[in-house]
Parts: C-alpha cells; sequence; structure tokens
C-alpha cells in the first residue's frame, strides 16, 4: 500500500495503479488498502478522482479498487464506442480478470445504474451494495429538460469539485457525454430492483436536484432489504460534498449496523 505524507504531519493513502487486459485492452486501475473488496464505480462524467476524499478512510479497512468506465478519465482515448447497456458485463469482466471473487460494490449516478445492472444479473459478485443517487429512473424531462437542474446541481456543489468536474467533462468529449446522458435517460432499472439479493444502502444528498431524493424513496420501497440516508448540505455528489459523514455511513453500514432508514 502507497502512502505519502500529508499536511500537517497526516499520512495520506496513495493508490497504486496497475495495469491488465480486458477483452484484449489494457486497462488501467489503482489500488489502496488491505483487507475485503470494495470497488468505487463513478458516475457520467467522471472518473476515478471523484473518490480522492473517500479513499484514505475506506483504505483503513478495505481493499479499495479504482476504476474508469470504458470511454471516461483515463479510459477516454480507449479506441471502443462508449455502450452503456454493455458497460456491466465489461465491469464483471475486469473484476474477474483482476481476481476478485465477489466485492462490496459502491456506484455514483450513471456507476450507480452499472451497479444496479451487475447486481441483479450476477449476484454472486457482490456482498454489499451502496448506491448513491443512482440513475436509471425515467423522469418526464428531455435531454434540455435536464439543463437547469444540471446547473443547479453544479451550483450546489462543493466549490473544489469544480475543477474536477470541469477537467473530467472536458477529457471525455462532448460526443461521448452525449451519447452516454441519451443513452442513460433511455434506461430504467426499475425491472432489476426485485433481483437485488444483498443488503443495499441507498446515499443521497437532500440538495440533488438532478436526481431528487423522492427517488430514493421509490428504490428503498423496491429493493429487498435496502435503506435509505440523506446527507444534509450535500447535492448530487454527496461522497464528495460530506466525505465524513458518507464514509463513515459507508463504513457502519459494511461493518453490518443499520444505516438510515
Amino acid at each position: 500500500m502507497g502512502r505519502l505524507n500529508g499536511v500537517r504531519g497526516q499520512t495520506k493513502i496513495r493508490p497504486l495503479r496497475h495495469e491488465i487486459q480486458v477483452g484484449g485492452w489494457p486497462i488501467v486501475y489503482e489500488v489502496a488498502g488491505e483487507g475485503e473488496p470494495v470497488v468505487l464505480v463513478h458516475g457520467l462524467s467522471g472518473s476515478t478522482r471523484w473518490w480522492f476524499r473517500n479513499v484514505p478512510a475506506i483504505a483503513k479497512r478495505y481493499r479499495v479498487y479504482l476504476v474508469d468506465l470504458p470511454g471516461f478519465g483515463t479510459m477516454r482515448s480507449l479506441r471502443r464506442r462508449f455502450v452503456l447497456a454493455e458497460t456491466a458485463t465489461w465491469l464483471s469482466e475486469w473484476m474477474e480478470a483482476v481476481g476478485l471473487e465477489r466485492a462490496h460494490l459502491v456506484g455514483h449516478s450513471m456507476g450507480g445504474y452499472v451497479s444496479v445492472r451487475l447486481a441483479a444479473s450476477r449476484p454472486e459478485l457482490v456482498s454489499h451494495l451502496v448506491l448513491i443517487a443512482p440513475a436509471g429512473v425515467p423522469a418526464e424531462r428531455s435531454m434540455l429538460g435536464h439543463l437547469v437542474p444540471l446547473l443547479l446541481a453544479a451550483h450546489y456543489a462543493t466549490p473544489a469539485f469544480m475543477p474536477v468536474l470541469v477537467r473530467d467533462a472536458l477529457r471525455m468529449g462532448p460526443i461521448t457525454l452525449w451519447r452516454a446522458a441519451r443513452d442513460l435517460l433511455a434506461e430504467d432499472i426499475r425491472g432489476d430492483l426485485q433481483n437485488i439479493q444483498v443488503p443495499t444502502l441507498l446515499v443521497w444528498g437532500e440538495k440533488d436536484p438532478l436526481i431528487p431524493p423522492a427517488v430514493g424513496d421509490l428504490l428503498r420501497a423496491e429493493i429487498p432489504n435496502s435503506r435509505l440516508l440523506l446527507l444534509q448540505r450535500a447535492g448530487h455528489v454527496p461522497m464528495f460534498d460530506q466525505p465524513k459523514n458518507f464514509d463513515a455511513a459507508l463504513l457502519a453500514f459494511l461493518a453490518g449496523e443499520l444505516v438510515g432508514e
């Protein structure tokens, strides 16, 4: 486990980079910590960088795996078109390639959609499921209709998040962003919810204008053995907005404690 000295004598955990072949393509991923595996799956226009505030706390108790989905982050230049419907299968192939027979899966927004699909289709791969404002529940809004909520989500985000968001959006490019958003809006995960067999924690920022907390109530009613946690003063990226509260809730949930309602 790599480490570097932090501010004021604190020690921060630095994930170590690895490379592996998946489907004939070289895939770079990062690992930090020791213990049961936890896989962090980023959202639309995101990358592994969206989790950097959370890795140190989680990696003190677990072995954390971070990977960019095809078309995003370090995978932006992969000569393979992004296909949302294939991403859950790709993630399962990556897990098998790195030797993960079973892991705790944590997905944000689009990554939550991918995590739902994987947990429903390959339940043997998932120990616990954490869904952070997962996408995939249709809203009565067009692509342009999401523009105002998207701007509001940026407004509610922590100022430190904006450079991360802008850089990752520029790296992926407008074509991939548009295609991924279009495909995501056409998806509906509700048919998969009853097939989720593992303990599930739903996490929402109370100020999320993009995927409102009311969707969390719907998912909690449909997913067996699920609980819902609202984080105050957080928007669509609660793990970045409120990292200490999010990390504490995640660790408690993975330890078997009751979190949320």
